[in-house]
């Protein structure tokens, strides 16, 4: 892993394409499907359909999210009348308990929402923030070189202000129904009680044992007597329950002030690799309401998360130039997989120029996804072959700009929550605390994030400023895509996935599967992936996504097979509901 490590440092003086593309070689999380039978029946059930390749379908309410327990939560929660919102809250405080690498209150998420009663789509931002101590040249050496990758990553320098409780209390002010206190007992329950660790949470425990070990509360809790925790354990985290029970009194602003905000600085100061978060970066923490990011796609809008996220822009910007070719040949046709991997590298090429925080930088949102200038993007796709050479294209902007392209690296967790209840609202939230474990700081018995590696490392390049560079306050850009598509002004589908940088292309293939290759909810989120984003097509290994490999070739592709282990969740919402969870991992759509 140290060599690993080291290549990502001298790589991030190249290309972001090349830097991406081997940091994509450390691979965080693994696919594994959990015995989670014993739950329930109907979890039991779910498990079951999804092992045959078929979507869930309910009446009046759905849940679809990356573990059994937390999926149970939330459908506990919907069927006792609660809303998304108050849905949302349990499942996220279940997800941070059995499935820590990925999500929990020590990170941040982003939320579209529809409000039913109103007709309205929004969006939150509970995007991590950068510290108010914080400065473009944190993650450089003395020669102004980029850290090593987990040199950055591993310690408090990394965290930045924890943002998903607070979006979780902004959602349930708003659209909540349930009393909050009450959304926490399932978690606060199976934390006390413990849970049975999965395959695949073993598994990165194994996998991440050196890093794990950096911090003592981690190690502690991880690697009991010093060794990993094995699949089958039984598992309690006392501490997570005790933090629960704080914010299920007090509301998220215990984590923002009194004693967990000061044992969340003292562990950020007091790391190995000490950080510069400040009680006074939690006090002023703020969850942003923005409006939603649109393109039209076939009959569609295609809605969700605009900047600091890249990842509604840059979806929207694939399906915005494939509006112009028939893709209706699917998935195993290579000049269809041609048309959606150019369209990707084009728009890949425009987010790492133009794509960051709004508040700090200028960005071009609304002429990166009209409808004329991807028609002319989309006239690059006219030929037979793979773009020779693609690069950044010049959208519609109210002024002048020059920014220089930004190498961030963004490495696959995450974990996406997508929700339907009984009265027609709809949440679609991704949660992240970045790198698998985040920084491997714990405190309370949370991960806290490594967010703000989410920053370029450089500020600028040839004297030109890089608009992703880190500034004090700022929020990453993120690629998290949680996505509801409209028809009619009504919400026909919503989706998201984990996967670093590869969320992108892994929500767009799924719409595409849905819209175009005419595929229930289930096979589009299962449909084999051929992701491309810096010029390499990754096809997924053991698919038959493979067998495009020699005509992508011939193509001019650069191709390789790999594990590609999305988790998307996703409901399609029409007569009834349509509910699909990914069969890479082991989240399962409960409804009724």
């Amino acid at each position: 892993m140290r060599k690993t490590a080291f290549t990502l440092a001298m790589i991030c003086a190249g290309s972001i394409g090349v830097a991406q593309q081997t940091a994509d070689a450390v691979q965080p999380e693994g696919a594994t499907d959990g015995q989670f039978q014993s739950i329930d029946p109907a979890v039991t059930a779910a498990l079951s359909a999804k092992a045959q390749g078929k979507p869930v379908t309910a009446e009046n309410w759905m849940v679809a999210a990356a573990n059994p327990h937390a999926v149970k939560a939330g459908a506990d929660v919907l069927a006792a009348g609660g809303s998304a919102a108050d849905a949302l809250v349990a499942v996220q405080a279940v997800l941070g308990l059995v499935e820590p690498q990925s999500s929990g209150i020590g990170g941040g998420a982003f939320l579209v929402y529809y409000d039913a009663e109103a007709g309205v789509l929004t969006t939150l931002d509970g995007r991590e923030t950068a510290p108010l101590a914080a400065t473009p040249t944190l993650f450089q050496d003395e020669n102004g070189e980029p850290l090593k990758f987990f040199d950055a990553v591993v310690g408090g320098l990394s965290v930045g202000t924890p943002g998903t409780p607070a979006l979780l209390q902004d959602a349930h002010d708003k659209w909540g129904k349930a009393a909050w206190g009450g959304l926490f007992e399932p978690a606060m329950a199976l934390a006390e009680n413990g849970f049975t660790v999965s395959p695949r949470l073993a598994g990165l425990i194994e996998r991440d044992a050196e890093r794990l070990a950096s911090h003592p509360a981690t190690a502690a809790y991880f690697l009991p007597e010093g060794a990993p925790l094995r699949a089958g354990a039984m598992l309690k985290n006392a501490e997570y329950a005790v933090t629960l029970q704080s914010i299920a009194s007090l509301g998220a602003e215990a984590m923002y002030s009194g004693e967990i905000a000061g044992d969340i600085v003292a562990a950020v100061q007091g790391a190995a690799t000490p950080g510069v978060l400040s009680a006074m970066d939690l006090a002023i923490y703020q969850v942003k309401e923005r409006p939603a990011v649109c393109a039209g796609y076939r009959s569609f809008e295609v809605c969700g998360m605009g900047p600091p996220s890249s990842g509604a822009l840059t979806v929207g910007q694939i399906l915005g130039m494939l509006n112009n070719y028939d893709l209706s040949a699917g998935p195993q046709d290579a000049n269809v997989r041609r048309l959606i991997g150019d369209a990707s590298r084009l728009a890949f090429a425009d987010r790492g120029r133009y794509m960051a925080d709004s508040d700090f930088v200028p960005v071009p949102t609304q002429g990166l996804v009209d409808a004329a200038y991807l028609a002319q993007r989309a006239e690059l796709l006219n030929g037979t072959t793979a773009l020779s050479e693609v690069s950044a294209g010049t959208p519609e902007f109210d002024h002048a700009l020059n920014w220089a392209d930004d190498e961030a690296i963004e490495l696959p967790s995450t974990s996406h929550i997508t929700i339907v209840d009984s009265f027609g609202n709809v949440a679609s939230m991704t949660t992240t605390i970045e790198n698998a474990f985040g920084s491997r700081v714990m405190t309370n018995g949370f991960l806290l994030n490594n967010e703000l590696t989410d920053f370029s490392f450089r500020s600028h390049r040839d004297g030109v400023p890089i608009a992703n560079r880190l500034e004090p306050g700022k929020r990453p850009r993120s690629s998290m895509a949680p996505t509801i598509v409209m028809k009619n002004n009504k919400p026909v589908l919503a989706i998201g996935s984990p996967g670093g940088s590869r969320i992108i292309g892994y929500v767009a293939e799924s719409i595409i599967a849905y819209v175009d290759w005419g595929m229930d909810v289930q096979q589009a989120v299962s449909v084999p992936h051929a992701v491309n984003r810096f010029g390499k097509f990754d096809l997924e290994e053991g698919t038959d996504a493979v067998a495009l490999e020699g005509e992508l070739t011939g193509m001019g592709f650069e191709v390789g097979a790999r594990g590609l282990n999305s988790g998307l969740h996703a409901i399609a919402i029409g007569e009834t509901l349509q509910g699909g969870a990914d069969p890479r991992r082991e989240g399962i759509a409960l409804g009724e």
